[in-house]
């Protein structure tokens, strides 16, 4: 699969597309062209290799004898590529001793049916075609496809979809035809280069691990194949939240992705930020500041969960750190109404309470939410106050109240040392299963000067914490459990319920480094790495949490998005997480807090941006790190 939303690509490894199943050229939703099967010499190639060449395009290559007297060897060698943007390049090369005369056909075919159509097994039947222009022409009751070739073709039939060209080829020549298919036939040329534009920077990793250059170039790749732009706003970029099934903007992913994308720059958090203040609910009444966001399963224990609750939550955090991160100042002032909405949104659903509850009448008091409020009070404090905004104050007495009660209703005791509660409900019932929503507790955000925000867990209990995800029965060798191994309904493919969720794992990494267990942090990122590896390197948003065995390898998951907003940010959060950058944009500052234990060797970040400005740092395999480039007058501090 190749993607570069809206365009998206979905082939089988033989390359040919043959309408079955989910093969075929996607734009915005729509199958455009859902058959193309290419046919040399009346022969269909064979398939010898498929593999991606970038995140937005595949190559396959087949090869034939065309050679009545050519022996056993084949000498025709047939290469595809193909673009997520809707454009195919068939290619042909010649290694025969003599002149080829062949015959290259190309059947086409659409349903025009809509993504979920096809998922579901029932697209409709394929529509006729007509000759159109150097091509052919689909028109349904959804909308319009053409297919226009160059060179054109030789002929054109509409009756059998097909274009078939003539030709020779001399020895060792080469013929190429590229196809081009569009909603209405029009704009026949490329699409503009993503990369020029890209509010992403071109990070790269080098060191002892090569996997770590290889997982953050398909990282960086994912995350700008999945940027959308709205066309009433083209100059804010935000990220869909997966290919192929959720191809468009997810409230809360996109905020995640953004956060751990700001070792990146800050401009994909600025224009995520714009573009959710926008959706902001306005007006009287207890969703006065929220930004909207659909209900999420949350396994097996707890009811559905609210992602609007999540990402309102989220974007004052987001927006303080990528004030951390660099984004100017005058952008700062500009969302910081939101954030101020956001953070009274807050205050009124907690009322005279202490903790926040859950939007559904009766629901449970989960704590990841609790994690959730608490960093968006302190950071929303941090942010209040840099600007001389009122609030701060009351936002850090409610925080310091969440925690002192937070420490004694939801933990449980045991003899083991205790866990924290999943949830509590609504009669005072705590809801024990242990699952990776507990590592929310670890991630306290980024404040001034480098300094974590405080925790809602005291030091003795994070270290329980601590212990128990780097147990056995959450990191299963991969990465962390969804629920841990021994809880009731845990399921390895259950995405709430035992999965692998590369995010995370990638919070639990960088909350237990933070905290300073880097044996637990290091087993876990050691194993998302091999995980990657497994997976060429892209990383689905979730895979089986199967125990690993010395020769398997992770389980997909059939369900999984790949290329995922959230897993593509993961791989820049975990390997930045070995130089542990903590910079002050506005103090003009950068504290390095790296792994000290090296679990990679030595490896170096190049290309990252801190303060609006290149940034470089290398951690050496004793874990000391090293600034090689930053902007200018920014400080290393201790």
């Amino acid at each position: 699969m190749c993607a570069a939303l809206p365009g998206l690509a979905i082939s089988t490894e033989q390359g040919q597309l043959t309408g079955q199943g989910l093969d075929g050229f996607y734009r915005s939703g729509r199958r455009l062209l859902s058959r193309c099967q290419v046919r040399v010499a009346g022969r269909e190639p064979l398939a010898v290799q498929a593999r991606m060449v970038a995140a937005d395009r595949v190559r396959f290559v087949g090869a034939l004898r065309a050679s009545p007297d050519a022996g056993p060897d084949p000498d025709v060698l047939v290469e595809r590529t193909r673009h997520a943007d809707g454009t195919e390049r068939i290619t042909l090369h010649s290694a025969a001793s003599r002149p080829l005369r062949l015959s290259v056909e190309v059947a086409l075919g659409t349903d025009l049916a809509d993504l979920g159509t096809v998922a579901s097994g029932s697209p409709g039947p394929e529509l006729p075609a007509s000759v159109h222009d150097s091509g052919l022409r689909w028109t349904g009751p959804t909308g319009t496809s053409a297919v226009t070739a160059d060179p054109p073709p030789a002929d054109a039939l509409a009756s059998a979809g097909l274009l078939r060209w003539g030709l020779e080829l001399p020895p060792g020549g080469t013929w190429s035809v590229e196809l081009r298919v569009r909603p209405d036939g029009a704009g026949a040329g490329r699409a503009v280069v993503r990369g020029a534009t890209s509010p992403l920077a071109q990070a790269t990793a080098t060191g002892d691990d090569p996997r770590a250059q290889s997982l953050l170039h398909a990282c960086v790749e994912d995350l700008q194949a999945l940027l959308l732009r709205d066309p009433s706003h083209p100059s804010d970029p935000h990220l869909a939240a997966g290919a192929p099934w959720r191809c468009g903007l997810a409230p809360a992913e996109a905020l995640v992705a953004a956060r751990m994308a700001l070792p990146l720059g800050t401009r994909l958090a600025a224009g995520t930020l714009r573009t959710l203040a926008r959706s902001q609910l306005s007006g009287p009444g207890p969703h006065s500041g929220m930004i909207p966001g659909p209900r999420r399963d949350a396994g097996a224990h707890l009811p559905p969960g609210c992602t609007g609750t999540e990402a309102t939550l989220l974007f004052p955090v987001l927006l303080a750190e990528a004030r951390r991160w660099g984004l100017p100042e005058q952008e700062t002032q500009e969302l910081l109404p939101a954030a101020e909405r956001c953070l009274q949104w807050l205050r009124t659903a907690v009322g005279d309470g202490t903790y926040l509850p859950d939007p559904q009448p009766g629901g449970p008091l989960r704590c990841e939410t609790q994690a959730y409020a608490h960093r968006a009070a302190l950071l929303g404090a941090d942010l209040l106050d840099a600007h001389g905004r009122p609030g701060g104050p009351g936002l850090r007495q409610w925080a310091g109240e969440l925690r002192t009660a937070f420490r004694d209703d939801f933990w449980i005791e045991d003899l083991k040392g205790g866990r924290p509660a999943a949830a509590r409900a609504p009669d005072g019932r705590l809801v024990p299963h242990l699952g990776a929503g507990a590592a929310h507790l670890l991630d306290t955000g980024l404040l001034g000067s480098g300094v974590m925000a405080q925790g809602l867990l005291d030091r003795v209990r994070t270290e329980q914490l601590a212990r128990l995800l780097g147990g056995p029965a959450m990191d299963c060798g991969w990465g962390l459990r969804s629920l841990g191994a021994r809880e009731a309904a845990y399921n390895p493919f259950g995405h709430r319920g035992g999965a692998v969720r590369v995010q995370e794992t990638a919070v639990a990494v960088t909350g237990l480094a933070a905290a300073g267990y880097e044996k637990e942090a290091s087993s876990l990122l050691r194993g998302v790495l091999a995980a990657a590896e497994a997976f060429g390197h892209r990383l689905p948003e979730m895979y089986a949490g199967e125990q690993r065995t010395e020769a398997g390898s992770p389980l997909p998951h059939p369900a999984a998005c790949r290329p995922a907003a959230t897993a593509a940010a993961s791989g820049v959060l975990l390997l930045t997480a070995l130089a542990g950058i903590r910079p002050d944009a506005p103090a003009g500052t950068v504290t390095l807090r790296p792994l000290r234990s090296a679990p990679l060797g030595e490896i170096g970040l190049t290309g990252l941006r801190v303060a609006g400005a290149p940034f470089s740092v290398r951690v050496s395999r004793l874990g000391l790190a090293m600034v090689e480039e930053a902007a200018d007058g920014l400080q290393l501090r201790a």
